[in-house]
């Protein structure tokens, strides 16, 4: 009988180690970047709440990429946003004035240009808000990024009835990138 008991124990053993290692791993805290990415998700999930535009998941890949984000509360999910969104609109003010540069239509010019000033004042008025946002000026912010919004659309308007807008895919971008740091401002006022 004796023999049986110490076969049975010893059988046990493996079992019993990897029981203590489980718990162990279970009870082992996060990683920083896991507990970032944990904060950007509910981050997200309140911005998508805040703002019907934002869509979780542009919002979670958009943040998750940026290096910028290491910060994971809605303050500085917010700045991370309107910094990319600011970003965002030069590019797309830089990649219209190189079409308005190779641009033989005198009126495709003309609307370039026009998008070219919105996209200038857009940007202008985001450095504005990252300034506001980075003071806790938050309703002052939420408005220059609403505002910061029309310039998206003011362009596509100007290209109606055209069957090729050049710079549609920018509009679309940069008017995600708005609304995402709009809502998360939002969220971070309502914290």
């Amino acid at each position: 009988m004796q023999e049986r008991g110490r076969t049975s124990r010893a059988a046990m053993a493996p079992l019993c180690v990897a029981v203590v290692l489980l718990l162990a791993a279970a009870e082992a805290p996060c990683s920083a970047a896991q507990q970032q990415q944990a904060a950007i998700e509910e981050a997200c999930r309140k911005a998508s709440i805040a703002h019907a535009g934002v869509s979780y998941d542009h919002c979670v890949s958009t943040l998750s990429s940026d290096g910028r984000s290491r910060d994971g509360d809605m303050l500085s999910l917010a700045v991370a946003a309107a910094r990319m969104a600011a970003e965002h609109a030069s590019a797309t003010e830089a990649r219209m004035e190189a079409l308005g540069e190779v641009e033989e239509s005198p009126h495709a010019r003309a609307r370039l240009h026009h998008c070219l000033e919105l996209y200038n004042a857009a940007a202008d008025v985001l450095r504005d808000a990252l300034d506001n946002l980075r003071a806790r000026v938050y309703g002052k912010a939420s408005q220059q990024l609403a505002a910061a919004l029309g310039a998206a659309e003011s362009c596509e308007d100007v290209w109606k009835g055209e069957e090729r807008v050049p710079v549609a895919t920018h509009d679309r971008e940069y008017g995600r990138m708005a609304i995402l740091a709009l809502g998360l401002t939002t969220g971070a006022v309502a914290n």
